[in-house]
């Protein structure tokens, strides 16, 4: 066996324990990924089988996003405070279970309400996946094991199209969600075998912190959830966004005085911590709701099949798996804000161009270069900014540093998704070929302001952090 060093007051895990724990969070990470998307080239035989509406199919992504962002601090706290290992464990088994009442669901309302199971699992899941790695690896080599990550959870995202319309296709919408099942059963026991048990610094959970951060970000989901089909104006979605926000005051508030808090505000005054976390949502933003359009760009407007759609996908999809392992590589080298902004400019410039030349008698030749141009961006994104997050904060935060990382990331794309359906809708809809790509383009130009608002918004926390 290798040696084993000192780091960070704790001891190096050989190298073999290392690459252990770099496939199984990985896997983690992977399934996690995955289950965002793998919906998303269903949506069309959702509608069909389960007589699902545009609300519906909405449901069918942020129901698991909903839940997936509300807990996501939960999720990183409960695993500092009982061990990292354990919930992690725990987190996997809520997965599995919420994955096969997806399969077995046989209306959309059960759907939806296991697909929030699933978010549960998910939530817990994730972001121990980067607190597990970040305290196996030493910090020369975190960086490259973070893109390692990066370009795995990028696997979920290209894979989860393709398999998704392949299966739906080949077998029964139901087998996407019955494919987690027997991999997570068999990472149970290999983690519990494999994993080193690890905790956070406090000694207490910080109940009122976890009751706050959850509610909070219930309600700032639950707007732009209910929005399209309520009204952005109306009381309830008003309330929602109020009620959120007066919270998250009373979560930071709260969190300045307790004595063990589960996120330290001052966190916020680092510009990389800061700086990472504004990167995310805003690329979330604008990646989870290009993806729901685009999926059925290729099926609704385009008269693709779901295996063909999902296929045609990994030239968008697929780039992640290549850029973000190279990105976390050199990362180290360079630093990652050329990345993390150079991949917002990326993005914008794919899913602009995108736009401008989707149209109904569009082939797919002229799709392809604007995906991969907008695929390269979000890849140089996915492990840098996790990177930034982590290397922003000490190595007993990563999970704190992980879970607001990841809460803010699947915020954005429940906003993506609710707000470019909204302009789907308000510009075109499903009533013909025409009126498809008039809300397409309209949705896709929101897409591309997203990242574009994400660079400003980098810019200003650096500007402000150079003038104290």
């Amino acid at each position: 066996m290798s040696a084993v060093r000192i780091l960070d007051g704790r001891s190096a895990l050989p190298v073999a324990h290392r690459g252990w724990t770099l496939a199984l969070a990985g896997l983690g990470a992977f399934l996690c990924s995955l289950d965002v998307v793998v919906v998303a080239t269903a949506m069309p035989t959702l509608r069909e089988e389960l007589g699902a509406s545009l609300a519906d199919l909405e449901w069918t992504i942020n129901g698991y996003n909903l839940a997936f962002a509300c807990l996501m601090l939960t999720g990183s706290a409960l695993g500092d405070r009982f061990g990292r290992r354990k919930v992690y464990i725990s987190g996997l088994g809520v997965f599995i279970a919420g994955s096969a009442a997806c399969a077995l669901s046989t209306e959309v309302g059960g759907l939806i309400a296991a697909r929030v199971v699933e978010g549960v699992g998910a939530a817990v899941v994730l972001p121990l996946t980067l607190t597990l790695i970040s305290d196996a690896f030493p910090a020369e080599r975190r960086g490259t094991a973070i893109g390692l990550w990066g370009g795995i959870s990028g696997l979920g995202v290209a894979g989860g199209p393709v398999l998704g319309g392949a299966i739906t296709e080949g077998i029964a919408w139901q087998w996407i969600f019955w494919i987690n099942v027997p991999i997570g059963l068999l990472m149970i026991p290999l983690s519990a075998w494999r994993l080193r048990e690890s905790r956070g610094p406090r000694p207490q959970l910080d109940l009122v912190g976890v009751a706050l951060a959850a509610v909070a970000m219930f309600a700032l989901t639950w707007a732009p959830v209910r929005a399209p089909s309520a009204g952005w104006g109306s009381p309830e979605v008003v309330a929602a966004f109020a009620t959120g926000g007066l919270l998250l005051l009373g979560f930071l508030a709260w969190e300045r005085r307790v004595a063990h808090p589960m996120l330290p505000v001052e966190y916020f005054r680092r510009p990389g911590f800061a700086v990472a976390n504004a990167v995310i949502f805003f690329q979330f933003l604008s990646l989870l709701g290009a993806l729901f359009m685009i999926t059925q760009l290729f099926q609704t407007g385009l008269g693709n099949s779901p295996f063909e759609a999902g296929v045609r996908l990994l030239v968008w999809t697929g780039m992640p798996m290549i850029v973000a392992p190279l990105s976390g590589a050199l990362a180290d080298r360079v630093g990652t804000r050329p990345f993390m902004l150079g991949g917002l400019l990326l993005q914008a410039a794919g899913l602009g161009w995108l736009a401008v030349v989707a149209t109904p008698d569009v082939g797919y030749t002229s799709l392809i270069l604007p995906l991969v141009v907008a695929g390269a961006g979000i890849g140089m994104i996915f492990a840098t900014s996790a990177s930034a997050v982590t290397a922003a904060v000490p190595v007993d935060d990563t999970g704190v540093a992980a879970g607001t990382n990841t809460a803010l990331r699947e915020l954005g794309g429940v906003f993506g998704v609710a707000i470019l359906s909204a302009v789907f809708a308000h510009n075109g809809g499903y009533a013909s070929t025409a009126a498809f790509f008039d809300g397409f383009a309209a949705a896709l130009w929101v897409a591309t302001a997203a990242p574009l608002v994400g660079v400003v918004a980098v810019l200003a926390i650096e500007r402000a952090a150079s003038n104290p």
